[in-house]
C-alpha cells in the first residue's frame, strides 16, 4: 500500500478544550512528514458537503490556547443514513482524502466505524469530550480543563454558601458517567456527590446533611451529574426541601459554561501527544482505532472496543468521598 498523501481532520459532536491543540499537532505532524492537510468544516456535515479547507502550518498558528474548535462542530443526522455516508464517501474520493483524524466522543467514533465498515476509510480517532467516559484513556481531551472550570465556579459558591449558611446544589454535566461530578465533588471537598453510577437515595442525602449541620457546618455543598437518576440538581433540590423544609437551599447549574475556556496545560499537552499519534497511526496503515493515554503512554484501541466497554469508576474515589466528608 503506497504511503498516504493527503488526510482529513474534523472535529465533531460536543466541543471540548484542547482540539484546537489536537488539530494543530495533526496539521503539523503531518506537515512534517510531507502530507497535505485538509480542515473539514462542521463534523460529518462537512464530508457530506464537501466543506474542506487546506490547512498549512501557519494555519493553525496561535490557535494552542483557544477553546472550542476552529474547524466548528455538529451533529449529522444525514450522516446517519447510507445516503448520507455514500455522499461522503464520494466527496472524500472526488478529493483524494485518502485518512482521516476525527477528534470527538462515543457518538463520533461509532459514526466513524460504521463509515469504516461500509466504505474502507482508514480512520484514527482522537478522543474530545470534557465527560472523560471513553474506554481506552486515563483522560480524554478537555475533561481537566472542565474540572477546573467547575473546581474555580464551585470555590465562588463555597463563599456564598458559608456567608448565608446555605446548601448548595450544583450541577454539573456527566449524562452517563459521573467522571466529573465525581472529580469536581472531591476537589471541593462536597459533602455529597450524586452520580449516574449510583442510585441516589434522597432520604439518606438528608440524613447526611442534618449530621452535617449538627456537626455545626455552616454550609454544604452537594454536586449532583445531570444523568442521576434522582432528576437533576432542581428536582433533587425540591425532594430534599420537601422532606425537610428548615434547610436554605439553591440550585446552580453549570451548563455549558464547563466546556468554555482556554484548555489547561494538561489538556494542551494530551491533544498534542494523541494528535500528533493519530497521523502515525495513520501513516502506519492502522485504521478503526482510538489513541489514548494509560499510565502515561499512549496506547492503542480498537474502536468498537472503545465505544463499547464501560470505562469504571474507581471504587477508592468512591470511598474517599465517604471518608473526607465527615
Amino acid at each position: 500500500m503506497a504511503r498516504m498523501k493527503k488526510i482529513g481532520v474534523l472535529t465533531s459532536g460536543g466541543d471540548s478544550p484542547g482540539m484546537n491543540a489536537a488539530i494543530r499537532a495533526t496539521v503539523r505532524t503531518a506537515i512534517y512528514e510531507g502530507v497535505e492537510v485538509v480542515g473539514i468544516q462542521e463534523g460529518f456535515n462537512g464530508l457530506i458537503n464537501a466543506n474542506f479547507t487546506p490547512l498549512n502550518a501557519r494555519a493553525v498558528s496561535n490557535i494552542l490556547q483557544r477553546g472550542g474548535t476552529i474547524l466548528q462542530s455538529a451533529r449529522s443526522k444525514e450522516f446517519r443514513t447510507v445516503e448520507g455516508r455514500q455522499c461522503a464517501y464520494d466527496q472524500l474520493k472526488k478529493s483524494g482524502i485518502e485518512g482521516l483524524v476525527i477528534i470527538g466522543g462515543d457518538g463520533s467514533f461509532t459514526g466513524a466505524h460504521i463509515f469504516d465498515q461500509e466504505h474502507r476509510i482508514p480512520f484514527v480517532g482522537v478522543p474530545g469530550t470534557i465527560d472523560n467516559d471513553l474506554y481506552g484513556t486515563d483522560f480524554t481531551i478537555g475533561y481537566d480543563t472542565a474540572l477546573n472550570t467547575i473546581t474555580n465556579a464551585v470555590d465562588k459558591i463555597k463563599d456564598t454558601a458559608a456567608s448565608h449558611n446555605r446548601i448548595f446544589f450544583v450541577e454539573v454535566m456527566g449524562r452517563d458517567t459521573g467522571y466529573l461530578a465525581l472529580s469536581s465533588g472531591i476537589a471541593t471537598g462536597a459533602e455529597d456527590i450524586l452520580i449516574p453510577e449510583e442510585i441516589t437515595d434522597v432520604e439518606e442525602l438528608v440524613h447526611n446533611l442534618v449530621s452535617a449541620k449538627k456537626q455545626k457546618k455552616n454550609s454544604s455543598i452537594v454536586i449532583v451529574a445531570e444523568g442521576d437518576d434522582g432528576g437533576g440538581a432542581i428536582e433533587i433540590a425540591k425532594k430534599v426541601n420537601a422532606l425537610y423544609s428548615d434547610f436554605d437551599t439553591r440550585v446552580t447549574v453549570l451548563g455549558h459554561v464547563q466546556r468554555g475556556g482556554k484548555p489547561t496545560a494538561q489538556d494542551r499537552i494530551l491533544a498534542s501527544r494523541l494528535g500528533n499519534s493519530a497521523v502515525y497511526a495513520l501513516l502506519s496503515e492502522k485504521s478503526g482505532i482510538m489513541v489514548g493515554l494509560k499510565n502515561g503512554e499512549v496506547k492503542e484501541t480498537e474502536i468498537d472496543v472503545a465505544i463499547s466497554k464501560d470505562k469504571n469508576l474507581k471504587p477508592q474515589l468512591l470511598q474517599l468521598v465517604d471518608a473526607l466528608a465527615v
